[in-house]
């Protein structure tokens, strides 16, 4: 089939590489426009749109795709893949293509419908996650599902390695689901609204730590959010960001206590249940590194509580 690909980072990436290399033709790539970086000015392409420069596929970058309408559908594509697009579609641009358009979502739809379902799963300490490829209706996320697949989750990874992960099953499942629907194979389920739960666009503020919340809770918001919008907490004026944690045993003191704080036995703060240990962090304008080197050079006072 001719697709036209709709994605912008190494996710969508991902999932474009893998049909790019398929039975199918990718006639256009449709990516988000390009951003400038706030610290050098300089304009950044995204992931897609040098793939698609690199490999002579017609690129696309429009700041409301349903301007973009007619020449979508100029191309005669037969299907619309999106994959971590980042724009609702219109009903112009949904009805351009014979067999419409599909979408990979990394979630088991319906739960974490929106646009950060594999923090959302970790933060919510599941079990399981997944990725899900459904058709695209006018409602987020919510059309019927041609393939879905599960993926096991320990309890340990981050995010970033959630994604990665996450994006090759997505890959495979939409060739597949491109597959099966050019073959008049393809089977849908519809989803179970009544189970849809949803899930919220992250910003920056969202990182800062909440010490009165279990240390368990704390630690998967720290796998979750690793990355963007990363976890932090505020001493002496300066942010300290927390890259990797362990749940440990608490003290008898209020939540945000600093109850170890030295550069052999580590940095331990006093959760509203349990503690929670820093065995990564970064200071502003710093290096990742460990919590007892990071100490050596920037003194946290134990005892001191964290707000």
């Amino acid at each position: 089939m001719k697709v036209i690909f709709l994605g912008t980072g190494e996710f969508s990436l991902t999932v474009l590489k893998t049909v790019y290399s398929s039975r199918h033709t990718v006639v256009a790539a449709v990516a988000q426009p390009d951003r400038v970086n706030a610290r050098n000015g300089r304009i950044i392409p995204s992931p897609v749109s040098v793939f698609a420069r690199e490999n002579d596929i017609k690129l696309f970058k429009f700041e409301r795709i349903g301007s973009g309408a007619e020449e979508l559908k100029a191309l005669g594509a037969d299907v619309m893949l999106t994959a971590s697009y980042g724009q609702m579609l219109p009903e112009s641009v949904l009805n351009l293509c014979p067999f419409g358009v599909i979408n990979t979502h990394a979630s088991l739809l319906p739960k974490y419908r929106g646009a950060s379902p594999i923090q959302a799963a970790i933060e919510a300490g599941e079990t399981e996650t997944g990725v899900s490829v459904m058709r695209t209706v006018m409602k987020m996320d919510a059309g019927d599902i041609i393939a879905a697949e599960k993926m096991r989750l320990t309890g340990e990874e981050n995010s970033a390695e959630c994604f990665e992960k996450l994006a090759v099953i997505a890959a495979r499942l939409a060739v597949e689901a491109l597959n099966a629907l050019e073959d008049g194979t393809a089977v849908t389920v519809r989803q179970d609204e009544r189970q849809a739960t949803y899930c919220k666009k992250l910003k920056k503020s969202d990182g800062k730590i909440d010490f009165s919340l279990p240390a368990e809770k704390i630690h998967n918001i720290v796998r979750a959010y690793y990355g963007f919008p990363g976890t932090y907490f505020e001493y002496n004026g300066k942010t300290v960001k927390i890259i990797k944690s362990r749940v440990t045993e608490g003290a008898d003191a209020a939540p945000g206590t600093v109850i170890e704080s030295d550069p052999k036995r580590g940095l331990k703060i006093q959760c509203g249940d349990g503690a929670i240990e820093a065995l990564t962090v970064q200071g502003e304008g710093g290096k990742a590194m460990s919590a007892g080197d990071y100490l050596r050079g920037h003194p946290i006072e134990k005892g001191s509580v964290i707000v």
